[in-house]
């Protein structure tokens, strides 16, 4: 029962922490740069200061679905960013653009994020079938189930370390663009507090995520060692 207490409780706060970032973001959106830079002139020019220049800057379709690609080194911008004059989207590009700074410097974090992702892409495409095809296997008796749910905790563990991991990237990211952004005048006493409130908001859907991540994986270590003992 308190499992369920706990994954209603974080199903309920992942969707006000979404529905707050689509707000912050809505209302920032509405507040205008005064130098008139779009998102793609505020991550070109990022990186240009800080001495990038083989990484492309492109527009993707879709709203807040904003990314760094390190395997081809771009920052895709959704239609909302790319194109338009706010403080939303300047701390979009300059957050999506502080990803391509740590690339460059081969952050620690996100190199190791960058060498779970085959894992966590593996990891994700099985786990759910493995996970309730060993809890079935338990309930029935079969000793195989056991196996099969140790595997499927293996998994599930990887990725709920990659959910930790991206915290700290995520993170530094959003320091590397407040940063730039006030010292290169992007942003000001008027408009400062608003990007970092913005990046605040996206900041906390990944925290959710990496907590409700773990609240699973326990869950299911805990089946698995009852099983065990039994």
């Amino acid at each position: 029962m308190y499992y369920w207490i706990i994954i209603i409780g974080i199903a309920v706060a992942s969707w006000l922490v979404q529905w707050n970032l689509k707000r912050k973001f809505e209302k920032y959106s509405k507040m205008p740069l005064g130098n008139g830079m779009s998102g793609k002139d505020v991550a070109e020019l990022m990186l240009r200061e800080n001495g990038i220049s083989d990484v492309q800057v492109e527009a993707t379709n879709g709203m807040l679905t904003d990314h760094y690609n390190p395997a081809n080194k771009t920052i895709n911008l959704s239609e909302s960013v790319y194109s338009t004059c706010s403080v939303a989207a300047a701390a979009v590009a300059a957050h999506e653009t502080g990803h391509a700074l740590q690339h460059a410097m081969a952050y620690g974090p996100l190199k190791l994020r960058s060498a779970l992702v085959p894992v966590v892409n593996f990891s994700s495409q099985w786990v759910t079938w493995l996970l309730l095809g060993g809890v079935l296997l338990m309930g029935n008796g079969s000793r195989f189930g056991f196996t099969v749910l140790a595997i499927a905790v293996g998994l599930y563990g990887m990725i709920t370390l990659f959910s930790f991991i991206t915290l700290p990237v995520e993170i530094n990211a959003s320091q590397r663009a407040l940063a730039w952004l006030s010292r290169s005048g992007i942003t000001n006493s008027y408009n400062d507090e608003a990007a970092k409130d913005a990046l605040k908001a996206a900041a906390y859907t990944y925290v959710v995520a990496a907590i409700g991540s773990l609240v699973t994986f326990l869950y299911y270590l805990m089946i698995l060692l009852g099983g065990r003992r039994n």
